[in-house]
C-alpha cells in the first residue's frame, strides 16, 4: 500500500504522467457486450449462495431464468422460481434481485441470485446461466475491474475492498473500510494537489524524499503482497 502512496505522490511532483498500464487478460473489455457470471458468495455448502451478473444481457438471463415477460422492481428483493432454460426443470425457488445499471457495483446492469447454498443447486444455476448466449464464466476479479473501468472505484478503493474481504482482525477491518469509504483517496489527492502546485511554481524543484524513494530497494519490503 504505501509504495502506491509513494509512487502517486512522486509522480505527481514530475508532472502528468500515466499511473499504471493496463494488461489485456484476453477477457472482453467493460462495453464490449460481454456478460458476466459467477458464484460470489464463496465455495461450501451453506444456507444462501449468491451468484451475480454484470452485463447488458443481465436482464434477459433473469427473464429467462423465471420465464417472466417483465423484470421485477430495480433493487428491490422478489421470490421467483428458477427453471433450466433448456429443460424446464426447476431448479431452485430464490430471491433475486434487479440493478440496472448505471447505479450498481459494476455501473452496468447485474443481477443478484440468492439461492439456496447446496452444491447441486449452485452448478444448476451457473449451468444454466452459462446456457444463455451472450454469458460466460466471470474471471478473478472481473466485477471489481469492471466497477474500476466504470468509475465505481478508484485505485485505493480496490485496494480497500481486497483487504476488507481477507480481513481477519478488527484493526485490519477498520483499516479496509476507512480505505474503501476513500479516506485514502481523499489523502492521496491532497498530496497531489500539493505538490503539483509547488512543481508549477519551482519549475524542476523536487522534495528530497522523492529521490528517497528512488533508491533501489526504496519501498520494497511494504510492497510484498500487492501487485
Amino acid at each position: 500500500m504505501w509504495r502506491g502512496l509513494w509512487t502517486l505522490a512522486a509522480q505527481a511532483a514530475r508532472g502528468p504522467r500515466r499511473l499504471c498500464t493496463r494488461r489485456s487478460s484476453g477477457a472482453a473489455a467493460p462495453g464490449s457486450g460481454a456478460t458476466i457470471f459467477a458464484l460470489s458468495s464463496g465455495q461450501g455448502r451453506c444456507g444462501i449462495a449468491v451468484i451475480r451478473t454484470s452485463g447488458p444481457s443481465s436482464g434477459h438471463a433473469l427473464r429467462i431464468l423465471t420465464a417472466a415477460r417483465d423484470l421485477p422492481p430495480a433493487r428491490h428483493a422478489s421470490l421467483r422460481l428458477l427453471s433450466d432454460p433448456r429443460s424446464g426443470e426447476p431448479l431452485d425457488r430464490a430471491l433475486v434481485l434487479w440493478f440496472p445499471g448505471p447505479r450498481s457495483f459494476t455501473g452496468e446492469d447485474c443481477v443478484e441470485f440468492h439461492v439456496h447454498g447446496g452444491p447441486a443447486v449452485v452448478s444448476g444455476v451457473l449451468q444454466a446461466l452459462g446456457s444463455v448466449p451472450g454469458l460466460r464464466p466471470a474471471e478473478a476479479g472481473e466485477f471489481t475491474r469492471r466497477a474500476f473501468a466504470n468509475g465505481k472505484l478508484n485505485l485505493t478503493e480496490v485496494e480497500g475492498l481486497a483487504d476488507l474481504i481477507h480481513a481477519e482482525t478488527e484493526a485490519q477491518r477498520r483499516q479496509a473500510l476507512r480505505q474503501l469509504d476513500g479516506e485514502l483517496g481523499h489523502l492521496c489527492r491532497g498530496w497531489a494537489e500539493t505538490l503539483t502546485k509547488r512543481t508549477s511554481k519551482y519549475g524542476h524543484w523536487r522534495w528530497p524524499w522523492v529521490h528517497i524513494y528512488e533508491m533501489p530497494g526504496a519501498g520494497r519490503d511494504s510492497a510484498q503482497g500487492h501487485t
